[in-house]
Formats: structure tokens, C-alpha cells, sequence
């Protein structure tokens, strides 16, 4: 039953990624996507900053054809190495990943720092891990590395990914947990790594250079669509978000979507989106009321330009009534 169950969900994660779904429920002509390239996949590192780059993944779902390229991953190049944040949904989108560092630099990557343990982020560590570089991540995604989901998770992809997905694809462990705000330095640039899970994940980290006011944001900021709530601790991603907030950034790089530039008004929507979610589905739990009245009670006027509203923000609100069913016992 639970195989069958986290089939459901991948089917549901499909929809969410697919560019006709985003056309349909914006109303909008969907972003243009890059070309597909050599292998499938056309990636392109954008500077982010004087140091970080990032390379930006499809709005799509992950596929044979585009090799799971379908979340963002970033790199910061210091006189002593390179830091990559976050490795692809692929071993072969890493190698890729490794000859767009190349083109900048003949430095090694000496540490991978890993925002969470999905799927379309981590499945590229294998490379860098082999290029002996260490990896960094949160402590709590111990248990989801040990868990059936993970393991579910792969041999579903070893049959929809194949062949870059396939029996020599493996999950790879952090060389270093974290359990609380730590602060790592790699040639003279300083990297603040502030857990701010659970969220999206129970292990979600955020990455911070002071120095160039730049945020790795992981999958706690989507942009140009409704964020990915899910089973999502909506509560603690709110505060989450407020102390992000605090943070003196200039230019944020999201898990998914496009680099923003207005740093504090594409968090705060995040944040008002999830308030507004948690305030209406409370009320209608803590009244009794039932689901689809208090939905078509809801006033969602400012929410529902947002491509992939109307595929998701139904399914968002349900989940989220549930949460507050439990919430308020």
C-alpha cells in the first residue's frame, strides 16, 4: 500500500512540475524554457554575485529526456576551491555541473553543502563525492536516508530516469551533520549555514554569504509558482521565513525558478501565502466547518495570478485543513 501511496504522490509532483499544467492554471503562456541540448539537457551557469553562480533547472517534471535537471544548484569559487550548494537529480547533470565549474575555474570542489535530502537535489552527489569533495548537511535527514520513502524513492527512478538513473545510482551521506547554525570558511569567503527546518523538509538548510548579501534559499523559496507545501510543517516555515527576513540579503537564489532580485517582497509572499492558508483552514477546523465550504469561502484574490494555482492551492488548502484538525486538538 505504501509503494502504491508514494506513486500517488509522484504522479500528484508531476502534474505540479508540468509546464502545460502551469499554462493552464496561470492563464498565462508558460516561461520559456531553455533548449535541450547535448544529452538532453542545455545548463548554463549565471552569475549570481563577484564569487556565486547558480545554474537553473526546467519547469518540467523529472524525465529519460532532461535527465532529472528540474531544480536549481549553485557555486561559490574561492581561492582555495570551489563550494557547490546542492548536486542535481542526476550523477550525469553533476558531471555537467562539474564542466560548467571548469569553464571558470581549474579549482576543486571541496565541499557540497546539501539545502535537503529530495530527490531532484541530491541524487548528483555520487559525482562530487568521488572528486573527494565533503559533504555538508542537516542531521535530520539521517532518518529519511534510512527510511523506505528514500528507498521507494529510488526504484521508481531507476525505472523512470533510466539510464541516468540506474543500479549504480546511490544516496550518499553527509561526512558532516549539523544540528544547529554553523558558520564554515573555504578561502577567506565565509559561509553561514542556518538550519530552518522542518519546513518544506525536516532537514532544510539555508546558506548565507555575508559578504555579497546572498542567499541560497533551498526549497523554502520557489519562484514564479505557489510554493510546494505538501505534508510541509506550514508553521515553523513561517518562522522560518521571518528570521530570512532579518537577513540583510540582496539577491536570493530559490530551489526552483529564477533568481530574485527583490529579495524581501518574494519571501514575504511566501510567508503571507502560507499565513493566509494556516489563518482560513483554522477557523473552518476550529468551527467544524467542512472543507470545500470553507474553501469557496476563502477569498484568494491575491494569490490566484500565481502559476499553478488552480492545480495545486486546492490540494495545498486540504492538506493544510488537516494540519490544523491536528493542530487544535
Amino acid at each position: 500500500m505504501q509503494f502504491f501511496m508514494h506513486r500517488a504522490l509522484l504522479l500528484v509532483l508531476s502534474l505540479v512540475l508540468s509546464p502545460a499544467v502551469q499554462a493552464q492554471s496561470s492563464g498565462v503562456a508558460p516561461a520559456v524554457v531553455p533548449s535541450l541540448g547535448v544529452n538532453g539537457v542545455n545548463m548554463t551557469a549565471q552569475r549570481v554575485s563577484s564569487v556565486a553562480w547558480y545554474v537553473e533547472g526546467l519547469s518540467a517534471m523529472g524525465s529519460s529526456t532532461n535527465q532529472n535537471f528540474i531544480s536549481n544548484a549553485g557555486f561559490v569559487i574561492t581561492p582555495a576551491g570551489v563550494v557547490v550548494i546542492d548536486a542535481l537529480g542526476s550523477p550525469a547533470l553533476a558531471e555537467q555541473l562539474l564542466a560548467e565549474i571548469r569553464k571558470l575555474t581549474p579549482l576543486p570542489v571541496t565541499h557540497v553543502i546539501v539545502t535537503h535530502y529530495h530527490a531532484d537535489h541530491i541524487y548528483g552527489l555520487q559525482t562530487f563525492k568521488a572528486q573527494g569533495a565533503r559533504i555538508v548537511a542537516h542531521g535530520a535527514a539521517r532518518e529519511y536516508l534510512q527510511s523506505d520513502s528514500a528507498r521507494l524513492r529510488m526504484e521508481i527512478s531507476r525505472q523512470e530516469l533510466f539510464p541516468w538513473i540506474d543500479e549504480s545510482t546511490r544516496l550518499v551521506p553527509a561526512d558532516q551533520w549539523i544540528d544547529g547554525p554553523t558558520e564554515l570558511t573555504v578561502g577567506g569567503v565565509r559561509f553561514v549555514l542556518q538550519p530552518v527546518g522542518p519546513s518544506h523538509t525536516p532537514e532544510d538548510l539555508v546558506i548565507y554569504l555575508p559578504q555579497d548579501k546572498v542567499l541560497f534559499a533551498g526549497d523554502l523559496v520557489f519562484r514564479n509558482r505557489i510554493p510546494y507545501v505538501g505534508q510541509a510543517d506550514s508553521g515553523h516555515w513561517i518562522q522560518s521565513l521571518e528570521t530570512l527576513l532579518t537577513f540583510d540579503t540582496a539577491v536570493v537564489v530559490p530551489g526552483h525558478g529564477p533568481l530574485s532580485n527583490e529579495a524581501k517582497s518574494d519571501m514575504a509572499l511566501t510567508r503571507d501565502y502560507l499565513v493566509y492558508l494556516r489563518s482560513c483552514m483554522a477557523d473552518a477546523a476550529t468551527n467544524m466547518e467542512p472543507f470545500d465550504s470553507a474553501y469557496e469561502a476563502a477569498n484568494w484574490s491575491r494569490f490566484e495570478h500565481l502559476p499553478l494555482f488552480k492545480a495545486v492551492n486546492r490540494m495545498y488548502a486540504y492538506n493544510t485543513y488537516l494540519l490544523m484538525e491536528r493542530e487544535i486538538k
